[in-house]
Formats: structure tokens, C-alpha cells, sequence
């Protein structure tokens, strides 16, 4: 009994270093672009390519200027039987506005020259302010 009150407490703790930490890569104030890819007939996305060749070139691109980065493969809409919204959502984190407009001016042929090699579509694209 006692090794299971002290084993609790120990297991919540650590789960919650372990949220503490998967946050720490973003802060109130920093900029997220959010590049949606929007589903629709006919629409195609190559994941792989997306993830293992397309993010990597926009992270060496964009440099240290690039805080961090995430992808969310689509998988449903609100219920299974809903439509995809959205193949992929793409995630950029900058410190500050202007981070992102100097990193991805120079290199906007490149990095929009790229999107023919793994979709079909015309990304929307949302920069936002982390509010909390």
C-alpha cells in the first residue's frame, strides 16, 4: 500500500515535467505561420515528401531564425464521416514577425518553387500571434 501512495504522486509528477517540457518550445508573443492544405476532389498530398524533404529544406533555409516546426496529417473531420478539412497543417514558429519576413523573403522561389513536388493544391496560409 505504501509503495503505491508514493508511486503516484512520483508518476503525476513526472507527467507533468513531461507537458512542461513538450511546451517549451513556443511562448505568449512568438509568430506561428500555419500553412493548411486544403482536401478537396481530385487533391493530392505526398506526406513523405512533405515530411522528410520539403520541412527539413525550409528549416535549413529559414536558419536559426526558425524556432521550431510541426506537421498534423489529416485524418478526419469533426466525426469519421465528415469530409478532411485539411491533408496536412504545417506549423513555423518565430520569435518575432519580422524573423519570418527576413528568413522567408529570400528564399520564397524556393521554398514555393518546392510545393508542385508533393501536392496539387494552393496552401492557405495563417501568421498568428501565440496569445497564451
Amino acid at each position: 500500500m505504501k509503495i503505491k501512495s508514493i508511486l503516484l504522486p512520483c508518476c503525476l509528477f513526472i507527467f507533468l515535467i513531461s507537458c512542461q517540457q513538450a511546451d517549451s518550445t513556443t511562448k505568449q508573443g512568438m509568430v506561428k505561420v500555419t500553412i493548411l492544405y486544403p482536401s478537396s476532389d481530385g487533391s493530392t498530398f505526398n506526406m513523405d515528401y512533405y515530411a522528410t524533404k520539403h520541412m527539413p529544406m525550409v528549416a535549413e533555409l529559414m536558419g536559426e531564425s526558425l524556432k521550431h516546426w510541426s506537421i498534423d496529417k489529416g485524418i478526419s473531420g469533426r466525426t469519421p464521416e465528415e469530409p478532411l478539412p485539411y491533408m496536412a497543417i504545417g506549423y513555423l514558429y518565430f520569435d518575432q514577425l519580422s524573423d519570418y519576413q527576413e528568413s522567408f523573403g529570400p528564399n520564397a522561389k524556393q521554398i514555393v518553387g518546392d510545393i508542385p513536388n508533393y501536392t496539387n493544391v494552393q496552401p492557405v496560409v495563417q501568421i498568428s500571434e501565440i496569445f497564451h
